[in-house]
């Protein structure tokens, strides 16, 4: 069994007694969603949009969810940021807006700093989180468990799963979350990366295009001044900062104006 954080002073809950049947369907329920979020990246979709799928997964695979979020997180120095988070219903994100926003506190946070896995069976008297706690509970909701997403030796972020009834989640349930974890980790870690080099890629193809634009509005003002390429530059920046607007503009304006009137010459 995992190691996993339970609520101080209260007993853990009895393991349900499930049926042959019932067990054979949880397990179909956790390869179902292994299943999912597996086959999610290969379809290159945003990040945003990846991570609802896996928290919607994460309510097919872990029994007693009752709701789900996926927390992504990224670091500033040696400080975690809350970058984004994904829901699969409204009371969901009224608890992680709680907990992010409100209170600084809460279970997410918590298997983040612990790198383990979070269990409360009645949010309301859990004296780790006094102030979300009380919010939480006002909603009717009860028990949580969160699952730390964690890549190598990073934390990447978390599962957070949440259920209106009190003690939802037994070691049964932080066992199949457990298993879940790891896999959705890897696959929200690789969909980042896959965007973060999208994103580079853009800004590259950006800059070149840009680069060439600038470099055509140079060779213009040489050919009408019999200036240098310095002195070319030096004007376009001047120009930019006349009209408070972008270097690039500037010259790709002024390169369609010399291509109208090399083209109104060829006319004439």
């Amino acid at each position: 069994m995992h190691d996993y954080e339970r609520q101080p002073g209260r007993a853990v809950p009895p393991e349900p007694e499930l049926s042959r049947a019932e067990l054979d369907e949880h397990e179909a329920d956790l390869y179902a969603g292994l299943s999912g979020v597996a086959g999610i990246v290969a379809g290159a979709k945003p990040v945003n949009e990846l991570m609802q799928e896996v928290a919607e997964f994460a309510v097919q695979a872990i029994p007693g969810m009752q709701g789900a979020g996926l927390t992504v997180v990224d670091k500033v120095g040696d400080t975690p940021r809350i970058e984004s988070w994904a829901v699969t219903a409204d009371f969901v994100r009224q608890i992680d807006s709680v907990q992010y926003e409100t209170t600084g506190e809460g279970p997410c946070i918590t298997s983040m700093r612990s790198r383990c896995p979070v269990v409360s069976g009645s949010l309301g008297c859990d004296p780790r989180w006094p102030h979300f706690g009380g919010h939480v509970a006002r909603m009717g909701v009860h028990s949580a468990l969160s699952l730390p997403l964690i890549v190598g030796d990073d934390v990447i972020g978390a599962i957070n799963g949440y259920a209106f009834d009190r003690d939802a989640f037994a070691e049964h349930a932080v066992q199949l979350g457990a298993q879940f974890a790891g896999p959705a980790a890897v696959s929200v870690y690789n969909a980042r990366l896959l965007a973060r080099a999208q994103k580079r890629t853009d800004q590259l193809r950006l800059a070149l295009e840009s680069r060439a634009v600038i470099d055509q509005a140079i060779g213009i003002l040489r050919s009408r001044t019999g200036g240098t390429a310095e002195e070319a530059f030096d004007r376009l920046i001047r120009i930019s900062q006349t009209e408070n607007a972008k270097l690039r503009d500037v010259a790709d304006r002024m390169v369609e104006e010399a291509v109208r009137r090399a083209r109104a010459r060829t006319r004439g």
